[in-house]
């Protein structure tokens, strides 16, 4: 069995039976080309297509329930960003969110998705850069489905400074110190250890190199200027247990949009679920409608 044909068969534990699966490599700009994973239902339907952009260093591993969900009746376009290890750079390129949301329009173009034919869903810092992406797009989506964007992205000065003198060769130093942080500080294990387990897998095959431009480039960064001039029906799904997601600034963000819903999921956990696909459903469903 070839390379290529072992991995769609992988592929194949990620979504509902029948599905058809295509990998490619797409240019969105002369020195970065992603990787995009199709999905597209064994039953054609009237869905729109989702543009489905994971959060930072995230692994599809972590959202297999949503994908073999999602797969049943949504033709989708999976995007891994420019800083996952899958993405293929030539020279010194940008990792901040604005670049990232570029891309994000980039792939929208390249597939030439209609108006109002298209929902954008991603979660952490997919779902910023999806917000962040709304004034670079050519053709308005039907809706945004986001998952914990991050307002801020909260890295500690102490953290600020190891990650700008160590160089991305010792990353296997800084990794365990990376998860203990996060363990103590920034979630809440008794309520989700899954959380944990799946960041801890994420940073375990991450890109040392990419993840320091990365995290360099985020620490500075905020979203609130943006928001009023999203006219875009948003569902912003949070979780009232996932603190490293703040849910008081997810309720904040509502606030400020001028066509954005609130759901509480309570966990990490449920936002990767099945229901959360239900969910899902039905917002598009009463955009559909109206």
């Amino acid at each position: 069995m070839s390379m290529e044909n072992q991995h769609l068969d992988e592929l194949n534990e990620y979504c509902a039976p029948g599905t058809q699966i295509a990998v490619e490599m797409i240019a969105v700009t002369p020195l970065v080309r992603l990787k995009v994973i199709t999905f597209l239902p064994k039953e054609e339907n009237r869905n729109p297509t989702v543009v489905f952009v994971p959060g930072w260093i995230s692994l599809m591993w972590g959202w297999k329930r949503v994908l073999r969900e999602m797969t049943r009746d949504f033709p989708i376009y999976y995007v891994e960003t420019r800083e996952k290890i899958t993405s293929e750079i030539r020279g010194d390129v940008q990792y901040d969110v604005e670049t990232i949301g570029q891309d994000i329009a980039a792939i929208v173009r390249h597939f030439n998705l209609d108006e109002r034919e298209y929902v954008l869903f991603g979660s952490s810092l997919g779902a910023t850069a999806i917000l962040d992406c709304c004034r670079f797009l050519h053709k308005t989506p039907l809706a945004l489905i986001v998952i914990g964007p991050n307002a801020v992205f909260r890295i500690p000065p102490l953290g600020l400074f190891v990650i700008r003198i160590f160089p991305p060769r010792l990353y296997f130093i800084i990794k365990p110190v990376v998860k203990w942080y996060l363990k103590t500080f920034r979630m809440d294990v008794d309520s989700d250890h899954k959380q944990y387990e799946k960041y801890c897998r994420a940073l375990d095959t991450a890109d040392p190199w990419k993840l320091k431009k990365g995290a360099l480039a985020l620490a500075s960064y905020q979203i609130w200027d943006l928001l009023e001039d999203i006219e875009i029906p948003t569902l912003i799904i949070g979780a009232s247990k996932d603190y490293l997601h703040e849910p008081d600034n997810l309720k904040k963000m509502v606030t400020m949009m001028p066509q954005a819903t609130y759901l509480d999921m309570e966990t990490n956990s449920q936002t990767h679920s099945e229901e959360m696909v239900d969910k899902m459903r039905a917002f598009i469903a009463s955009l559909l409608e109206a």
